[in-house]
């Protein structure tokens, strides 16, 4: 049974994200990923400025007058979400957790994604892979997923990418759209994850919170790394140390963007503390200028 603060939680997330897709961001989604391929429509005569590489030769001799084969996008597209359910994503010091973002960002893409008319299908893991929901249409599936997201339990506590693309690649056979959300705190993914990217269209999406470029200063203080459980005692009074904390910050956050540009895969960063509309949007436009 589902706690009723679950199901209150997936309605909001449900009519936040559907309006955004309404007002925002369905005609982005649709200019960014493009279909599979063209498939014939139909037979029309020949008009001024068309494309005479489209003519029909046949229709033309048996008719006596010029015809073009028109064509349609092959729109149908399989999109799917790759979810960081690690214990580090039940993490944030501000407006929200960052397992919250991953849902909703989920929803959000899920939602652009069937209003296109294209599946969505799910794979949540940690150290392990914990869910796997193949990609389908329509708004009952997306709510399941959304739920998954939300409400699923995990069995494991650490992180797992490279595992999650090697088992992303053996159960997805046609070309998809992919979205991996992540705090990408994981090692040894590069490779994996440029293997996945020759085939599939992978888009990364890290979550990070401010709490882990910044600390303030609020003395000692005990933090737990929340994948493996150990404790560390901190002097955050201490300027050398929030300065050293940073500048390693600022370092790993600067390696990850170059890894991802050295194999050519898309990314993009949001924070718990900030809309993600604005890096979102941005990356569709950039995408679309790359087309």
């Amino acid at each position: 049974m589902i706690p009723a603060e679950v199901l209150k939680q997936i309605r909001r997330i449900e009519i936040r994200t559907k309006r955004l897709v309404n007002d925002l961001f369905s005609g982005e989604y649709h200019s960014t990923f493009k279909g599979q391929g063209m498939e014939f429509e139909e037979v029309r005569q020949y008009e001024p400025g068309d494309d005479v590489r489209l003519i029909d030769w046949n229709v033309t001799a048996r008719t006596g007058y010029p015809h073009i084969k028109k064509f349609k996008e092959e729109r149908e597209l399989s999109v799917v979400l790759l979810v960081d359910a690690s214990s580090s994503g039940r993490f944030g010091t501000r407006e929200r957790f960052k397992s919250e973002m991953a849902a909703e960002l989920a929803a959000l893409l899920a939602f652009s994604a069937i209003k296109n008319n294209d599946k969505v299908g799910l794979i949540i893991f940690t150290d392990s892979i914990e869910k796997f929901i193949p990609p389908k249409k329509g708004r009952s599936h997306v709510l399941r997923i959304i739920r998954e997201i939300l409400y699923f339990q995990p069995k494991g506590t650490g992180t797992d990418i490279g595992g999650a693309l090697e088992y992303f690649n053996r159960v997805i056979k046609r070309k998809s759209v992919v979205f991996l959300i992540s705090d990408f705190l994981g090692e040894d993914y590069f490779k994996p994850l440029q293997i996945a990217n020759n085939k599939h269209d992978i888009i990364s999406i890290k979550i990070a919170d401010p709490r882990e470029t910044v600390f303030e200063n609020v003395g000692l203080i005990e933090l737990e790394d929340a994948e493996t459980g150990e404790v560390f005692l901190v002097d955050t009074g201490s300027a050398d140390f929030r300065r050293e904390f940073s500048a390693k910050a600022a370092e790993d956050a600067d390696l990850l963007k170059r890894g991802f540009q050295m194999i050519n895969v898309d990314f993009i960063s949001v924070r718990t503390d900030r809309s993600y509309i604005v890096p979102l949007i941005n990356f569709f436009k950039m995408r679309e200028r790359r087309l």
